[in-house]
């Protein structure tokens, strides 16, 4: 029996919302690295997430989050301790990806609060675990840990003399972002707990291992991610059995379709797509862009039904076919894409933020790329699609599913029960007025209207608006792709208001 509970909602600072969040007086929908702290309280006070992510990766973060919360909310922490009751989880830089000048403040945050926690007779060491984003290797996950290790050791035996020592050990979470990382998860694990054994002389009793929603579906498309991110929950359970193990998934999921598609208003979607998940991503626009009884509601069904759902599984011969239907859908969406992103520039440069995030490119950050097409984050990326009247869950979706042959079929279908349901909604905010502008200056956007027309014979769904708020949407999705580069404020105004009228902005 595991000792410690395993949080089922992680709330993120994932940039996704349209809205100002519930506790922010300003109402602004920026929300600013100083004020981060104020809604960690609020999101375990308010929400009763389990869980809340401080990211450390492309950002700024306050390496004094956990001296602010006990200093200002003593009486809170004292009933719902950190690292036993409630969790805050570092997302460190990935230092081979980025340069790691925030790696040291973040590990000597684990070391003080250990020591405040110790002096304020808390229980609980408030943190304990981390997660390495972009996880590729065994040797990486490994990397950190002895990082760690060294810098507690040297913190105990020169700043303490040996009289206040510090644990030298952490629990990392690998991120698996891409499909053949995921996908490869339990190899990768496989080695990690060899290397373990080797250097800290036992096995860990569990891994919590953390499978991206958005990442797989900006760099393969949308069929790809969900065929992936399923594939991976399966093959985690059945790596979990072999090497008696206990694995407890997390995946992030945003409130847009193409980014995982958990929202207030999906929660039966969810965990009819998604059972064997141990932890959710509740990220921003989950949290401020639905009334917050509706909200609290959902956490609490999620706390309550997702640990019941059980577990996805495939027969050998069905993960077989469920990545030739990523690898299949991912070329017609790379393909199309390549062709597009240029064109998509003036949109993603204005952008709103919402996050105080170090620069994207260059010494401080990095680029994710498709083909070796930089392209913007997925939440930007996502946004961007949608408010130009185009959801970039079509984008080689149709004519992936038009040549799959009737077997390939019969497995998808059953293994993405919702997919009917899924696309008639996507439909709504879709604007073929806007499609034709763009297709006057570049033909490849043929190729997506081709993804929709191929979706719509299937599904026999009707496309654009139902809604008052959706004939809105619709008519600045026009209004957006007529402006032309240079205009960035109107752009962003527009983007702005979509992103209200959808419940997200990307």
């Amino acid at each position: 029996m595991l000792e410690r509970k395993i949080p089922v909602t992680m709330g993120t600072q994932h940039p996704d919302n349209a809205n100002g969040a519930f506790w922010d007086i300003s109402n602004r929908p920026f929300i600013s690295a100083y004020s981060e702290t104020m809604e960690a309280f609020e999101n375990f006070s308010a929400l009763d997430v389990d869980e809340y992510m401080w990211d450390w990766e492309g950002k700024h973060a306050d390496a004094a989050v956990i001296d602010r919360l006990f200093s200002g909310q003593y009486e809170y922490f004292k009933e719902n301790q950190l690292g036993k009751d409630k969790f805050i989880t570092f997302r460190f830089p990935n230092i081979w990806e980025e340069a790691g000048y925030n790696l040291m403040q973040a590990m000597t945050a684990f070391l003080s609060s250990e020591d405040f926690a110790r002096d304020l007779k808390f229980e609980s060491r408030p943190l304990f675990e981390a997660i390495l984003p972009m996880a590729q290797r065994a040797d990486q996950i490994l990397e950190m840990q002895t990082i760690f290790e060294k810098l507690a050791n040297f913190k105990t035996e020169v700043f303490a003399k040996g009289a206040r020592t510090n644990t030298p050990y952490i629990e990392m979470i690998p991120l698996f972002e891409e499909f053949e990382t995921q996908l490869h998860a339990p190899e990768i694990l496989a080695e990690y707990l060899k290397l373990h054994e080797e250097h800290f002389g036992f096995r860990p009793k569990y891994m919590r291992v953390f499978l991206a929603g958005s990442d797989s579906a900006l760099s393969s498309g949308f069929m790809s991610s969900i065929s992936g991110n399923k594939l991976a929950i399966a093959r985690l359970h059945e790596f979990a059995k072999q090497e008696n193990i206990e694995i407890f998934p997390i995946v992030g999921m945003g409130s847009a379709i193409f980014r995982g598609g958990l929202s207030p208003r999906r929660i039966d979607r969810f965990l009819q797509e998604f059972g064997g998940v141990s932890t959710v991503t509740v990220q921003s626009a989950f949290r401020y862009d639905y009334p917050l009884e509706e909200v609290t509601g959902a956490i609490t069904r999620l706390k309550n039904e997702l640990p019941q759902v059980p577990a996805i599984t495939f027969t050998e011969e069905e993960k077989a076919i469920m990545i030739k239907i990523a690898q299949v859908s991912a070329k017609y969406y790379k393909g199309t894409l390549d062709n597009l992103v240029m064109d998509m520039q003036p949109i993603f440069k204005a952008f709103p933020k919402r996050r105080d995030r170090r620069q994207h490119v260059g010494v401080l950050g990095y680029s994710r790329e498709v083909d070796g097409v930089a392209l913007p984050r997925a939440i930007n990326f996502t946004g961007a699609f949608y408010s130009i009247g185009v959801p970039p869950e079509f984008i080689g979706f149709g004519r992936a599913l038009r040549d799959m042959d009737p077997e390939t079929r019969v497995v998808f279908d059953r293994h993405y029960p919702n997919l009917k349901n899924d696309f008639t909604e996507l439909a709504d905010y879709v604007n073929l007025d806007a499609l034709a502008i763009l297709e006057t200056d570049n033909a490849a956007w043929k190729e997506v209207r081709e993804d929709i027309e191929i979706l719509q014979a299937e599904f026999d769904f009707e496309i654009g608006p139902k809604t008052r708020q959706q004939e809105q949407h619709a008519h600045l999705a026009e209004q957006l792709v007529q402006i032309k580069e240079g205009a960035s404020v109107a752009i962003t105004a527009l983007i702005n208001r979509e992103a209200q009228l959808r419940n997200f902005l990307g």
